[in-house]
Order: structure tokens, then C-alpha cells, then sequence
């Protein structure tokens, strides 16, 4: 076959063969990948992106931007499940590209889901380290604000606090000192404690699945039911005025690290909202990419996805009703939205502690999925030859884990969590994870064309319609993004381009056999 046939589809036989082949351990069942689907999805959003998505794009509305969100989700997570009980691989939407519109395809999505999922982490991270800051205040252990963030944000920080004694006292008081030391005259801050936690979560991934998935399982039980009680408990501490206006009048707004305005409120700021809360929905993809470790992948990932995205959707619309009834949304926290809301009522400090360490559990459980799924997606695309496959196709020789491209997408996502602002690495994440599903919703319909009569487990129901509104939905909300957005986006794919003609194209196990990677 010619190299230059960037074109060429990988039959779904060659994919049940690398599977019958897998050094991975099967070890997941159907609870336990719903567990992994949770795990990713309830974390993100409910405890770090609604503070940002209330305060700087729907308001109290954002409701309306998870509806908004829930809806695209469920479309695409409907496409997802039947290429997975047919394609039950570990490469995600990368494999289902790679089976339906060809190598240079599958590429773009498994180049897109890198940045999906490695910042995804990062901007979790940034999160799980705002929590640990209101975790610690608790026990008035302060540390340094420029060891807790980034120097964009922090300089944002003491600009916004510089506009009023109240906001001024509010900054010192959480930090043990607020100035920001300079190297070779540039502000210099760091946030350690999301540099930390990803080298310990890389730790675990490294040691294997099962470990990764039974303290995930543990994890997303203790969060399932504190989120639980921020619904019934802080349901009694809404104001309804805080409601009003449910959808602000538009205006420009401006977030630490940018210079460019985005647009809020109003209708496009519901969509905006749903824009950039929407990578908090990929937990249910992340299950497709555990297919290669799970006992019954057919039946267990179709379940897994749809389960999953049905409960975190439900438990999202009511979390973000409580959050923008208990606190206006001009003085929402960012950094920790839901602590702080119950810090601000006098005499619930027991509330902010049960709080902030479900948000420490949930959004620990959220870095396992991210990393885990990243790792997985490298495994596929080393296997298929378009990555060097003794590097990130290597299996530990005991933990049977691609443990080299864990170890890296550790690094790589410490740097970017301890250096850069959670609005910008959100951003930058949504815009990929929309286009993954945009091209989903296309591969399965185009399959279903292609390969009418092939065994399909899970079979969507008018699929041409489930398909279209898939596409049509998550379209819509990658528009509502800003510019910038799209620039970032397609600087990324044309280095992702850059490497697959100088390296994947030439390295492709299908188009070149003899070729080992």
C-alpha cells in the first residue's frame, strides 16, 4: 500500500486482532467503568468550572449552559456507545476515526484528544489546589500566594483586589504574604500544589488499572454523596433574589492572562457557559478508552457511557440552581466556588470541611480518569505506528502499563498546571473536546452507510436524526467560543499535522507493514 495513502480506513478485523493481542489486564466491569465515567465527570464541574461559568458567562443561568451542554453530550455519548460495542478498543475516537474516515482523520482526532485530555488534567489540577487552599484555611495554615498560582493569575488577583480595601483584606487573609517575588524583573509564581498532585496521581497510573480504578471507585462514592448534601443542605440557604436577573444583560468581560474581551450573559452567554464548562462532560468518552481493559467491552462501555452522563447531567443542573441561589453571581469564587459559598454563611465551617474534602476526592478521581485516558489514547496510536511505539507502546514488564507515556503526560501536565491560568487551559481544552464529538456523531453515521449489516450490541434508534443533532448542537457551541479559541485550536493541529508528514505517515503500520515503529 502507498505511504502517500493518507486515506486509508484500518478494518475493524485488524482492531480484534490488536485486542486479541493487548497485554492489557481485563479487569473492569460495567459498575466499575460507570464508576470511571463519574469519576471523570463529577469533579470538574461542579466544583471548579461552575464558578467561572456563573460568573464570567451565564450567571444564574448556567443551569441553562449544563442543559445546554447535557444535550450536545447526549447525542454524541449516544454515537459513542455504538461504536464502542462494535469497536471495543482503547483508542476512543481515535480508533473510530481511524475505522470510518481514514488515517489522516484519525490522526486530527487523536492529535485533538491529547490537548483534550492533558489539559483537561492541568486545568483540574489548578482546581484541586484552590480546594486544598480552603482546606487548609480551615486549620489557619496559609501558604504564599505565589506558590499557590500562577503569575498571571496572581497579578489578576492583586489588580482585582487593588480596587477596594474589602477585596484587598479578603486577598491577605488567605495568603500568608501576597507579594510576588520577580527573576530578572518578571513576576515569578508557581502553583506548587498542582505541580504535586499530578507526579502522585502519575505514580499510581504507573503501578496499574486495578489500583487506579479501586481508589477511583472509592473516591467517587465519598463525592456522590457529598454532592448529595451540597443539594439538600445548601437547598436552605438560597436567596431567590440571587436569581434575579435569571439572564444578565450581555457585556464584555476580560480573564486573568487575557487581553482579548469575551462576550456574557444573555443567550450567547448560555452558550458560551456550555462551551466552556463542556470538557467537564468527558468522562463518559474516557470509558471508550478503557474498552482494552474491560471484561465484557461489548455490553459494559455502551452501559458505563450512558449511565454515567444521565446521573452527572441531573446532579449538574441542581448543583449550579444552589451555587448561583446562595451566592450572587458577581461574587462567586473561582478558584472554589461551592467551599466558599457555604464559608460565606456564618456557622457552617463543618460544611466547608465535608466540602472541600469531597472536592479534594472528587477532582483526584477526575486526574486519574484524565491521565489514564491520555495514557491509553499514545498506547493506540504507538500500536498503530503513527507514535514511536518503543516508547509509547512499551508495557511496564510487571505493572503491564504503558508506563513511558504516563510518566510523560505527567510531566507535560504538571508544567502547564503550575504555570498557567484554569480559564485559559479550559478553553483551550473545550474547543477540542467538542470537536470529538462532532467527528463521532459523522464516523458512526458514515458506518452505519459503510457496513450496514455488521453486529452492533448497542444500536441507536434513529440514528440520522441523533447523529445530525449531534453535530448540529456541538457545532453551535464551538461558534459561541471566541476567536482566540479557534486560533489556539488550529495552531495545535498544525503542529499535529507538522508531526504525522515528518514522522506518522512514514511510520504507519498500515500503510507500511514491515514498518515496527
Amino acid at each position: 500500500m502507498s505511504k502517500s495513502n493518507i486515506w486509508a480506513r484500518k478494518p475493524v478485523e485488524a482492531f480484534e486482532e490488536d485486542m486479541r493481542q493487548s497485554g492489557l489486564k481485563r479487569v473492569l466491569g460495567k459498575w466499575g467503568l460507570t464508576a470511571i465515567g463519574i469519576g471523570a465527570i463529577i469533579g470538574a464541574g461542579i466544583f471548579v468550572m461552575t464558578g467561572v461559568g456563573a460568573k464570567e458567562y451565564a450567571g444564574p443561568a448556567l443551569a441553562l449552559s449544563f442543559v445546554a451542554a447535557g444535550i450536545g453530550c447526549t447525542f454524541a455519548a449516544l454515537c459513542y456507545a455504538e461504536f464502542a460495542s462494535f469497536l471495543p478498543v482503547e483508542g476512543s475516537a481515535y480508533a473510530y476515526s481511524y475505522a470510518t474516515m481514514g488515517e489522516i482523520f484519525a490522526w486530527i482526532i487523536g492529535w485533538d484528544l491529547i490537548l483534550e485530555y492533558a489539559m483537561g488534567a492541568s486545568a483540574v489540577a489548578v482546581g484541586w489546589s484552590g480546594y486544598l487552599g480552603k482546606f487548609l484555611l480551615l486549620f489557619d495554615i496559609k501558604l504564599p500566594l505565589w506558590l499557590m498560582s500562577d503569575s498571571f493569575s496572581a497579578q489578576s488577583f492583586l489588580r482585582d483586589a487593588a480596587t477596594s480595601s474589602e477585596k484587598m483584606q479578603s486577598l491577605i487573609s488567605h495568603y500568608s504574604s501576597i507579594a510576588v517575588p520577580t527573576i530578572m524583573g518578571h513576576p515569578f509564581a508557581i502553583n506548587l500544589p498542582a505541580f504535586l498532585i499530578i507526579f502522585v496521581i502519575t505514580a499510581i497510573l504507573v503501578k496499574g488499572i486495578k489500583e487506579a480504578a479501586s481508589a477511583n471507585t472509592l473516591l467517587v462514592m465519598l463525592k456522590l454523596i457529598v454532592v448529595l448534601f451540597i443539594i439538600i443542605f445548601g437547598a436552605g440557604y438560597i436567596h431567590p433574589e440571587n436569581w434575579h436577573p435569571f439572564i444578565p444583560k450581555p457585556e464584555m468581560i476580560v480573564n486573568p492572562g487575557e487581553t482579548v474581551a469575551h462576550s456574557a450573559y444573555g443567550f450567547w452567554g448560555i452558550l458560551a457557559g456550555a462551551g466552556y464548562i463542556f470538557f467537564a462532560y468527558i468522562g463518559f468518552d474516557t470509558v471508550s478508552t478503557q474498552a482494552g481493559e474491560a471484561k465484557d467491552p461489548k455490553k459494559d462501555v455502551p452501559f458505563g457511557i450512558v449511565v454515567s452522563l444521565i446521573v452527572c447531567t441531573l446532579l449538574y443542573i441542581m448543583v449550579a440552581l444552589v451555587l448561583t441561589g446562595m451566592v450572587n453571581y458577581k461574587n462567586i469564587d473561582i478558584t472554589a466556588p461551592i467551599s466558599a459559598a457555604f464559608a460565606s454563611i456564618p456557622g457552617l465551617k463543618f460544611a466547608v470541611f465535608i466540602i472541600s474534602i469531597a472536592a479534594l476526592a472528587g477532582l483526584t478521581s477526575v486526574l486519574i480518569v484524565m491521565l489514564l485516558g491520555q495514557s491509553r489514547v499514545f498506547f493506540a496510536m504507538a500500536k498503530d505506528g503513527l507514535l514511536p511505539k518503543n516508547f509509547f507502546g512499551v508495557l511496564h514488564p510487571k505493572f503491564r502499563t504503558p508506563y513511558k507515556a504516563s510518566i510523560l503526560t505527567g510531566l507535560v501536565v504538571a508544567f502547564v498546571s503550575a504555570f498557567t491560568p484554569i480559564s485559559v487551559i479550559a478553553e483551550l481544552v473545550n474547543i477540542g473536546t467538542l470537536l470529538a464529538f462532532v467527528l463521532v456523531c459523522g464516523a458512526v453515521w458514515l458506518m452505519r452507510i459503510k457496513e450496514p449489516d455488521r453486529s452492533r450490541p448497542f444500536r441507536v434508534k434513529w440514528l440520522p436524526v441523533v447523529a445530525t443533532l449531534g453535530i448540529v448542537s456541538n457545532v453551535l457551541i464551538m461558534l459561541s467560543l471566541s476567536y482566540i479559541n479557534w486560533i489556539r485550536l488550529f495552531v495545535w493541529l498544525a503542529i499535529g499535522f507538522a508531526v504525522y508528514f515528518l514522522y506518522g505517515r512514514y511510520h504507519s503500520r498500515l500503510n507500511n507493514p514491515t514498518k515496527q515503529g
